[in-house]
């Protein structure tokens, strides 16, 4: 993308003279998407994916148009240019500051340089070590993908990136005749291939089919309000999806979200401290700077139970009177909005023997396989992958099919203790029909008094 600076920034300097505001951003791209089903491969896709959008800001509205056409930037110039000439608004930018930098995602091993052989070789070996006993059917997708990118605004900033993502994904089915069960594990970063290859793909296959023939074996739940312990992963499912969409800041001004109102204000327990990074190269949601050319940071968003901060875009922070948070999120075709990143509660100081040796009859759950939140309402509920009986300060029986309900604030100030370990998951995240990859997780979590029953 380079070799395209001097044209993009001859574009901007036309541009500006008949607006407020403009800023554009291109980027160039390859990637391989692999689906094998049941040991044998269905698809495989790879592409290269060009494209240029551009925003332009005018009487406080927005004008926006993309194109797959990179000589085709006057065109779509005039587009954006129209649109705000018709429209009226009430934007306006939070300042932020003047970034000329030029950043790469760290990878030994770069996906471009790995056969489609290669590729094909790890993702079978994953299906085929998750194939035994009772499991019917496997299916894994591979996704890799490499981008170079430009982003240019009349303020002055200019940006080059080059970014990787790598994920593997596999879900394993077991049955017993009357009842059927599902193993799933994801692994990959924004990495090279090395986030697989330095991976134990034949334990992690296996540790998926050996979930799903447990579960056939599994108990249904009691229901009632119980004291669980949540693990890595629901833990950091319950952060992204009940308390991270709700700081978003566009949801609080669409007065969508339980915590409008609610900034410095105590939202959970004393030992409640989340944090939503955007900055850490280990996290699957990682960049460096947002979709608006604003450098990514460490944000604080609870801290010792009290909401310290919110996520933002420049447009929303400006309406709150803050800072943008480096969370303007989006695909190259698409307007950014406020998007997390890598969003996780932090670690305590406890073991997980001590987490549990004194609840006499709680449940451990592990895992997500999905669930629903009402941001506004502030209330949810989640499907555990697998559960436990917790009887005396001991793990006992399996238990399949447990949901996890309740208020999403009521739930935060009953965390009652917290776990030294921590484990940072992968996946994606959609929001205004856009996927965006994420990182969520957390250690063990304590929380009393919580609502579990059966799913179907």
């Amino acid at each position: 993308m380079e070799e395209n600076m001097d044209y993009f920034i001859k574009n901007i300097d036309d541009i500006i003279s008949k607006v407020d505001y403009v800023d554009i951003k291109a980027s160039k791209g390859n990637s391989t998407n692999i689906v094998m089903k049941d040991n044998k491969i269905q698809e495989v896709n790879t592409g290269i994916d060009i494209g240029v959008r551009i925003r332009v800001l005018k009487n406080g509205a927005w004008g926006f148009a993309f194109t797959n056409d990179l000589n085709k930037l006057n065109e779509i110039a005039e587009t954006a240019i129209k649109l705000s000439n018709v429209l009226e608004g009430d934007v306006e930018l939070a300042e932020t500051e003047i970034i000329e930098d030029s950043v790469k995602t760290p990878r030994k091993i770069p996906v471009s340089d790995v056969s489609i052989e290669d590729k094909k070789e790890i993702i079978t070996d994953a299906s085929k070590s998750a194939t035994f006993d009772n499991v019917l059917s496997t299916t894994v997708n591979y996704s890799d993908s490499e981008s170079k990118s430009i982003y240019l605004n009349s303020e002055g900033s200019s940006i080059l990136m080059d970014e990787t993502r790598i994920g593997l994904f596999l879900n394993a089915a077991a049955s017993s005749g009357d009842i059927i069960q599902f193993g799933h594990g994801s692994i990959g970063g924004a990495k090279g291939f090395e986030a697989l290859k330095e991976q134990d793909i034949e334990n992690f296959g296996r540790n998926i089919g050996e979930k799903a023939n447990r579960l056939l074996k599994a108990s249904t739940p009691p229901s009632g309000n119980f004291s669980i312990l949540a693990d890595n992963e629901l833990t950091g499912v319950f952060i992204h999806e009940a308390l991270g969409h709700a700081v978003e800041a566009d949801l609080i001004l669409q007065n969508d979200s339980i915590l409008k109102g609610k900034l410095n204000q105590k939202i959970g327990s004393d030992i409640v401290n989340i944090v939503d990074d955007a900055s850490n190269k280990d996290g699957f949601g990682y960049y460096a700077y947002d979709g608006e050319g604003v450098k990514t940071k460490k944000n604080q968003l609870v801290k010792n139970g009290e909401l310290v901060s919110l996520l933002s875009s420049r447009e929303s922070a400006s309406k709150l009177g803050m800072k943008s948070s480096g969370n303007a999120r989006s695909i190259i075709s698409e307007q950014p909005i406020v998007r997390m990143s890598n969003t996780y509660l932090e670690p305590g100081d406890m073991s997980f023997e001590e987490l549990i040796e004194d609840v006499s009859n709680g449940i451990y759950l592990k895992g997500s396989r999905g669930g629903q939140v009402d941001t506004g309402k502030g209330i949810f509920q989640f499907n555990a992958a697998e559960s436990f009986k917790i009887e005396n300060g001991e793990i006992t029986n399996p238990l399949r099919d447990v949901s996890l309900s309740g208020n999403v604030l009521e739930t935060l100030k009953n965390v009652d203790a917290i776990g030294s370990d921590f484990k940072l998951g992968i996946g994606f995240c959609g929001k205004s029909g856009q996927v965006a990859p994420v990182g969520d997780g957390g250690p063990h979590t304590k929380i009393l008094n919580a609502t579990v029953g059966g799913s179907n």
